[in-house]
């Protein structure tokens, strides 16, 4: 198999050396380039075509959330994996609208963090589960009254018990992984039970499944 191709984007010299030290240490992991701010990221995009960017948020000239938008204007198979410091609701919204795969907190785990890349590759969306708690309770508190679309309640409607089920776990922020181990399913049943949801909830993306599913879950 090919290697996961990656560009760090980190505006810390020390932290982007220190990521790019970890990737390297696995075997189907190959960091083709390291960028110190949004824009050297983009054009690192262009000429690497990298499968994977790891996107800082904060960074000079252009922020992780305006180079999201910009890179995956241009090359949209691409997954940005967005790993910073802040956790608020702004950014963490702006970076999922922007189209990043991932959210995760710079202090996860290198479990955590090499286990999302992978789940990226799969074409999984991943948020840190605190994250995930903390949005869907500011999504509730902010829009209590603000009902789904008819075409998303025919969607949602339509689903079955087991779907709903998977549909609450995607809300909670948990993989592909956790929810087929919660459920005592196998991973690629999860899946096909994911690509489901998705077309009966008209969604594109599992990044887009969700955000719609924090703003669907049973209250």
């Amino acid at each position: 198999m090919s290697p996961i191709r990656i560009v760090i984007a980190e505006d810390q010299q020390l932290i982007r050396r220190a990521f790019a030290s970890l990737l390297s240490l696995e075997p189907e992991i190959e960091v083709v380039g390291q960028a110190a701010d949004g824009a050297e990221a983009v054009e690192m995009c262009r000429r690497f075509r990298p499968d994977v960017v790891l996107m800082d948020i904060q960074m000079p000239r252009l922020g992780g959330i305006a180079a999201t938008k910009l890179i995956l204007g241009e090359f949209p198979g691409t997954q940005v994996v967005v790993l910073t410091t802040f956790d608020t609701d702004d950014l963490v919204l702006g970076a999922i609208s922007a189209g990043a795969a991932a959210y995760l907190l710079k202090d996860s785990s290198e479990a955590e963090i090499l286990d999302t890349i992978r789940g990226v590759m799969r074409g999984e969306a991943r948020i840190s589960p605190n994250i995930a708690r903390k949005l869907f309770d500011e999504l509730r508190r902010s829009r209590p009254a603000d009902p789904p679309d008819d075409a998303v309640l025919a969607g949602l409607a339509d689903l079955t018990d087991r779907e709903q089920a998977i549909l609450d776990l995607i809300a909670q922020g948990q993989s592909n992984r956790h929810i087929a181990g919660t459920l005592f399913l196998a991973e690629g049943t999860v899946k096909n039970y994911v690509s489901r949801i998705m077309e009966k909830l008209g969604v594109q993306s599992r990044t887009e499944l969700a955000v719609k599913a924090v703003r669907t879950a049973k209250r």
